[in-house]
């Protein structure tokens, strides 16, 4: 017999705010969390709301904690970043104001480090073979096309 755990709507607020207390969650993986413990729609609506109310889950918290970690420890640029909080329906405001979190001097001198440090691991010879792989990388990481260019232009003349 295959037993599923329910839990009272009391049971799946207690969870859910050590869910959101742990780490910064946005509206789109509290409510999958939801789902997956069965939780109706009525239900999972209380439980946002109650959420939202005592300050465990909050849009603009998560969108800055996100920026600023994915952008501190990944080196991403702001493309990547704008796509992954479009991904988890974030709303463009929220992005806008997370962006504003990191400083153009910052996300300039990352994106400087971030090119050197890889074009020195890069053992090509061939000089077109070689810009490819570091604007690749680059662009994969979310930096903007001009500064890619300008950068792999500048770094592999």
């Amino acid at each position: 017999m295959n037993h599923v755990k329910t839990y009272t709507i009391e049971e799946a607020k207690r969870k859910l705010e050590r869910y959101c207390a742990y780490q910064e969650r946005c509206h789109q993986e509290v409510t999958n969390k939801l789902y997956t413990m069965r939780m109706i729609p009525e239900a999972i609506d209380v439980i946002i709301v109650h959420l939202l109310k005592h300050d465990f889950l909050n849009e603009t918290r998560f969108a800055q904690t996100y920026v600023r970690g994915k952008f501190n420890i990944k080196k991403w640029g702001r493309q990547r970043l704008k796509l992954e909080l479009k991904k988890r329906d974030i709303s463009k405001y929220n992005i806008d104001l997370a962006l504003k979190e990191i400083s153009e001097p910052d996300y300039l001198k990352t994106f400087n480090d971030l090119a050197l440090k890889k074009l020195n691991t890069i053992s090509e010879n061939n000089p077109w073979k070689k810009r490819k792989k570091l604007a690749d990388y680059l662009l994969y990481r979310g930096w903007e096309n001009h500064l890619v260019y300008d950068k792999v232009a500048e770094l592999i003349p």
